[in-house]
């Protein structure tokens, strides 16, 4: 069974979110999931594009109030 982790990164400018998932995804096993949490607008195109390109997986993208929620999945 994975299990979720959240990062509120909200407040942090580019490139704090990605630097906490990123180190947040090597502490993790493989198939867990990290809940992000970000109001810097850039981390919504950043971590998508970074995803596809190291292999893991994005399970989902939204938009609440004035934050970002991205989920994603340690694939490797």
């Amino acid at each position: 069974m994975s299990e979720r982790t959240l990062i509120d990164a909200r407040g942090a400018n580019c490139p704090g979110p990605m630097m906490e998932l990123i180190a947040t995804l090597k502490l993790v096993d493989i198939g867990d999931e990290i809940e992000l949490l970000s109001n810097d607008p850039g981390t919504a195109s950043d971590v998508p594009t970074w995803c596809e390109k190291v292999g893991h997986k994005l399970i989902s993208k939204t938009k609440t109030d004035d934050h970002w929620v991205l989920v994603v999945s340690r694939s490797k």
